[in-house]
């Protein structure tokens, strides 16, 4: 068996094993990573010889800890990663080049049919009859996306969004409001296979999946980092929040999309959103408007620029064919634009 696990702002490692009467056997951890002294590797791959296959990744990565000789040190691998890698072994995960990845860029559309179009795609990809799927968004009206278990009245004051023209949408994945004007938005779904994201937690899988972007943005000069769970942030705040939505059905599929603020009008956003204390008393700040950081500022490149160069980061890395919405694709998610995303009893499940 053969697990891999690029750990986030690390190097990849690479479990092989095998296992004989429910216990891991011949067990070898590779990668290019730095470790020192020379023979903890030896004490990382005893460690995990014997373990049973149904040991979790916490008790892997403890055992690891405990062989160590005195004085180990890690450039670019944790003992949390290794265990994730074994995991993946045992899970027979996959990896991103397993994939012939496609691309959907095209022009703008509702935001409640994006909503539809998020569902549609990831089921498809579920059912095996659509590739794994980047979809770059282009927004055709200002928005306020609500998570799917968020209160309505809790997060938008509707004479505010009714003041400035914005519709009020509720996504199929859970996090937080997001407010979307169509020209300082950055929107980007990953429609991926259930086995991309075998042997990984749920938080881990966030910065799984996260991290070209990571990459994509330090080729633009921009520091930034995963921050649990579902923020990616600089040094001056964050940049942009991801969730996910699991599609169960057939092979299972992820949906994992990431919305970017390039610029933001933050005294509309606050007229639009309600933003409580008890939101801000984690985030190190007092004031809304200072928890996000623009990509415009932090680049100085047009969105049309940023959107290129993450593009052309995420081919580099794994390809990148261009593909399109099919005329079937379209067709069932405007009907669950009819029929869930544009109903008051979807938009008001939770009052």
């Amino acid at each position: 068996m053969h697990g891999e696990y690029k750990v986030p702002g690390g190097k990849l490692v690479v479990v092989d094993l095998d296992t004989r009467d429910g216990v891991l056997r011949d067990v070898t951890v590779a990668g290019d990573f730095f470790l020192e002294p020379d023979e903890a590797i030896l004490a990382i791959n005893g460690a995990l010889e014997g373990a049973p296959v149904d040991t979790g990744a916490a008790q892997l990565a403890a055992r690891i800890d405990a062989a160590l000789p005195p004085g180990t040190t890690f450039y670019g691998l944790s003992s949390e990663g290794v265990a994730i890698a074994v995991r993946r072994a045992l899970a027979h995960a996959t990896d991103w080049n397993d994939y012939d990845w496609q691309l959907i860029h095209e022009p703008p559309q509702s935001p409640a049919l994006h909503m539809a179009l998020d569902e549609v795609i990831t089921a498809e990809v579920a059912a095996g009859r659509r590739p794994p799927t980047l979809r770059v968004w282009e927004w055709g009206a200002p928005a306020v996306v609500i998570g799917s278990f968020q209160s309505l009245r809790n997060e938008v004051d509707p004479e505010g969004a009714e003041r400035h023209g914005i519709t009020v949408v509720r996504r199929i994945s859970g996090g937080g409001a997001m407010f979307i004007e169509p020209g300082n938005t950055i929107t980007y779904s990953l429609s991926v296979p259930d086995a991309l994201v075998q042997g990984l937690s749920f938080a881990d899988s966030y910065a799984y999946l996260d991290d070209w972007v990571l990459g994509a943005l330090g080729d633009l000069g921009v520091k930034a980092w995963y921050q649990p769970l579902n923020d990616i942030a600089t040094e001056a705040g964050k940049i942009a929040g991801a969730a996910q939505k699991r599609i169960v059905a057939d092979d299972g599929a992820v949906l994992h999309h990431v919305t970017m603020a390039y610029d933001i009008d933050a005294d509309k956003m606050l007229d639009v959103l309600r933003i409580g204390k008890e939101k801000l008393s984690d985030k190190g700040t007092r004031s809304a408007k200072k928890r996000v950081d623009p990509l415009r500022r932090q680049t100085g490149l047009s969105r049309q620029a940023v959107i290129e160069r993450m593009i052309a980061s995420f081919r580099s890395r794994y390809g990148l064919s261009v593909g399109r919405v099919t005329d079937e694709e379209m067709a069932r998610a405007r009907e669950l634009v009819a029929t869930k995303f544009s109903t008051e009893g979807w938009t008001s499940r939770v009052p």
